[in-house]
């Protein structure tokens, strides 16, 4: 069984990804296909005995669209293409949207500008002038129509294969307007040309040119706004490949010569100078460094190397100088790697299905066959052609799908608009649907819960004060350019010492520095560095273990081989990272911290930051692993980080959320980026999903209130009865109004608030098997580990608990924790 990805040419919409999901799933031998609308592009698993990838690309040829082996000839000419298609795209809704938006306006003021009491050019008011009011509507409709031309010939061509979709209700909904408009226009004109004032006033109140017009104008500004976003989802892969650098500096023949990166071989000696990124993965030859490999492993502090030691590509290095020999070059590099992965993982990711495509697959065939129905019934019971005309035009214009195509979008559209104000970048309507259903959030460590960068937290002092040990320890650490020792520097800065001349400096590679002020001698740096001066740090050892159990550094200071002075360094953790982890608690979310630090710097940030579920010491790839596999448990997976390494993870996250302040890549991997890299906001942006999400559903709702009433109306289903008609004017208000609540609704948005506090109830939970304090002991701690629980009080006499919550633990999530602590639930009963 094969497995390769195919570059597509052509697709513009998810029905065009169905429709050759579809057509190569029908070929033998073809397991799975994915394809992902976005990137343009196809991942087949397939048994190529059977079928091999010419014949996948002759079946996506044959379904009107173009594919080509990713990594062949012409790949690259086709992704260019491809590419180039997309931006074109962008630019031609734009075009269509500034041109229809042009029409649409004075089409709505001159149609219902008087309505709203707004001065009307005299030569369109009044019964003597209906013709020139209606003919005048006509003109400016007919280039809406003509500039979004592509809404009917897609639409009608769905529909005409069965497989309508949101296009083909468009084109039914506007044409329908458009066409009623001009038969009204020949009713007026017949009505003036018999002097029938009533008949042509009747119809100059029902034209529906604005209608056909705004339907089309409103869909195209949303389709311009989808092409925009669809535009910034690519770009991450680039990135990552543009990190390594374009040359090398390799010893060839004895003489240091510069080559490209792809001329490196396997055994190759290579130098890395201070300043420069490790070109490939291999081992030190000659010569230390300080790397700084938080690209690749997240660990904010660097990382001394020294001979024999493993070096990874795309790792920068901070100081030193050294020989290294190529272990692994090309594809076979840890950054090649990750690049595979966040490719692999945003391919992996299926489209969100639109609701309204999938109603919309039911609703039109059911309107179409009403209103031709209906108009046929009438006209079999004596009607005449124009009352059978008017009804079936009533039941297609109370069916226009402006509120359905309004209701994700405006909503949409107010949410993300929202977010930004807030400071929260949602890149896709689809990051906005997913995050609605996020269980689970998994945050990295530095960075995002910690600052990302080494802090003095305290200082000792031993026989001299601490600004005499700041100024002097600055003075030495002045002198390197390591983090350490520019936090010593920032904090002596901030107290205000005095920076003294330094003589004979020596940097001594995995110890530290030392050097002379004045007649004194100063060595700064770590344990072993004392000790190999001379200095008994016996009775300083347990210093060291509280420091190190807090996931701390400790940095010694001695004048003239005595100890003067420890130094305390941390990456502290950021201010609002205890309350945001509370806050995804009391939304019903599990937190879980994953890191590249060591299990004992990850315990000292999960308890500082309330996280108990820590997975530590984590290479990248183990972390795209790890969300994947929390996936594999059915959880809805939200990824928080900022660094590269966190790229393949946030790509195969159900949502990938990137701290602001963070790279690139990982910005680019992201479906939402926090701007002010406060991690509140994550929680923010999955509360305010739920609200977008639950504006959706009500938008629907009123979205088709109106047909499921209308449309019977419209049918004339109480004509005989109670002699009430729904005349096409009546079904065009209703269709509008419709529109009205859904936009009104939605604009509901921008009064939600991201310090809302969640409405908390209380749950009365009826417990069989609790007979003694232990058991009450046992039943409250499982409770209190329930994600949104705020308080638990058992009665033991009375068999039950009473529980407080934000409303986000569920029923099922209380009966499971109290069935694994060994109880039974009777029953839950909700209580204010």
């Amino acid at each position: 069984m094969e497995k390769k990805t195919f570059d597509i040419t052509g697709m513009t919409c998810s029905a065009c990804s169905a429709r050759i999901d579809k057509a190569v799933s029908k070929l033998d031998g073809v397991k799975s296909v994915n394809v992902n609308l976005l990137k343009n592009t196809m991942t087949v698993s397939f048994d190529a005995s059977v079928s091999g990838a010419d014949k996948i690309i002759q079946k996506v040829e044959d379904s009107g669209y173009g594919a080509v082996l990713q990594g062949s000839p012409a790949a690259g000419t086709l992704k260019k293409s491809a590419e180039d298609a997309a931006k074109r795209e962008a630019d031609s809704i734009k075009k269509r949207f500034i041109a229809s938006l042009a029409f649409t306006v004075p089409l709505m003021y001159i149609a219902m500008g008087e309505m709203f009491g707004l001065a009307v050019p005299a030569f369109l008011k009044g019964m003597q002038n209906a013709g020139i009011f209606s003919f005048t509507q006509f003109l400016l409709a007919v280039p809406v129509i003509f500039i979004n031309r592509r809404y009917f010939q897609n639409g009608l061509k769905n529909l005409a294969k069965l497989s309508p979709n949101m296009d083909s209700l468009i084109a039914l909904g506007s044409g329908a307007a458009f066409v009623y408009g001009i038969y009204a226009v020949y009713k007026i004109s017949y009505g003036l040309g018999i002097s029938d004032a009533a008949l042509a006033h009747k119809f100059s109140m029902n034209l529906y040119f604005e209608s056909a017009a705004m339907i089309l104008t409103l869909i195209t500004f949303g389709k311009f706004l989808e092409a925009r976003a669809k535009g910034k989802t690519s770009g991450a892969i680039t990135k990552l490949i543009n990190l390594a650098p374009k040359t090398a500096v390799a010893v060839r023949n004895g003489k240091e010569q510069e080559i490209l990166l792809e001329d490196i071989a396997v055994g190759e000696i290579l130098i890395v100078k201070a300043g420069d990124t490790v070109p490939v993965d291999g081992f030190i030859e000659e010569g230390n460094a300080a790397l700084d490999e938080s690209a690749i492993t997240g660990e904010s502090l660097p990382a001394d190397k020294a001979e024999g030691d493993k070096v990874t590509g795309g790792a920068v290095n901070i100081a030193g100088y050294f020989k290294m020999k190529a272990a692994a070059v090309g594809e076979d590099t840890a950054l090649a790697r990750i690049i595979r992965l966040v490719d692999e993982a945003s391919s992996s990711k299926a489209p969100v299905a639109k609701l309204a495509d999938k109603i919309s697959a039911v609703f039109v065939p059911a309107v179409i066959i009403i209103a031709v129905g209906a108009a046929a019934f009438w006209l079999i019971s004596g009607q005449s052609f124009e009352f059978a005309l008017s009804i079936g035009i009533s039941v297609l214009v109370i069916s226009c799908p402006c509120a359905l195509g309004l209701a994700t979008p405006a909503a949409i559209m107010v949410g993300i608009g929202r977010g930004a104000a807030n400071g929260i970048l949602i890149k896709s309507a689809e990051a906005l649907e997913t995050a609605k259903s996020v269980d689970t959030a998994v945050l990295d460590k530095t960075g995002t819960l910690t600052e990302g960068k080494p802090a003095v937290t305290d200082i000792k002092c031993f026989g001299i004060d601490e600004k005499t040990l700041l100024s002097s320890a600055a003075s030495i650490e002045k002198m390197s350019g390591h983090p350490l020792a520019s936090a010593v520097v920032q904090k002596a800065k901030e107290r205000g010492a005095v920076l003294q001349p330094v003589k004979n400096y020596v940097f001594i590679h995995g110890q530290g520095v030392k050097g002379e002020i004045g007649a004194d001698e100063y060595l700064c740096g770590n344990r072993k560095m004392m000790e190999s001066a001379g200095i008994d740090m016996q009775k300083y050892s347990g210093e060291e273990e509280n420091a190190s159990s807090g996931g701390r550094i400790s940095l010694y200071f001695a004048v003239n081989k005595k100890l003067a002075g420890i130094i305390i360094l941390a990456d502290t953790i950021k201010t609002g990272s205890f309350e945001a982890v509370e806050k995804f608690k009391l939304a019903g979310i599990d937190v879980f911290m994953l890191t590249g630090d060591n299990q004992k710097t990850a315990e000292a940030i999960g308890r500082l930051s309330g996280i108990d579920k820590i997975i530590a010491g984590v290479l990248p790839e183990d972390k795209e692993e790890k969300i994947r596999s929390l996936q594999n448990e059915g959880r809805k997976v939200a990824m928080i980080g900022d660094g590269i390494n966190d790229a393949p993870a946030l790509a195969r996250a159900d949502v990938g959320i990137a701290i602001g302040a963070g790279t690139d890549i990982a910005v680019e991997s992201a479906d939402i980026v926090l701007v002010k890299s406060d991690l509140n906001d994550a929680v923010t942006a999955i509360n305010l999903s739920r609200a977008v999400m639950r504006n959706i559903k009500q938008n629907f709702f009123w979205a088709f209130i109106y047909n499921i009433i209308g449309i019977p109306v419209a049918a004339g289903v109480l004509y005989g009865s109670a002699d009430i008609l729904l005349s096409p004017m009546i079904a065009a208000a209703a269709m509008s109004f419709s529109s009205v609540s859904v936009v009104s609704n939605a604009l509901r948005l921008r009064f939600f608030n991201k310090d809302k506090k969640g409405k908390h109830m209380k749950k009365v939970i009826k417990i069989e098997g609790m007979s003694c304090g232990h058991c009450a002991a046992a039943v409250t701690k499982a409770l209190k580990a329930v994600p949104g629980i705020s308080n638990v009080e058992v009665n033991l006499e009375a068999k039950e608990a009473v529980v407080e919550t934000a409303g986000t633990a569920g029923d099922e999530r209380l009966k499971k924790a109290v069935g694994e602590a060994g109880y039974e639930v009777k029953a839950i009963t909700d209580c204010e």
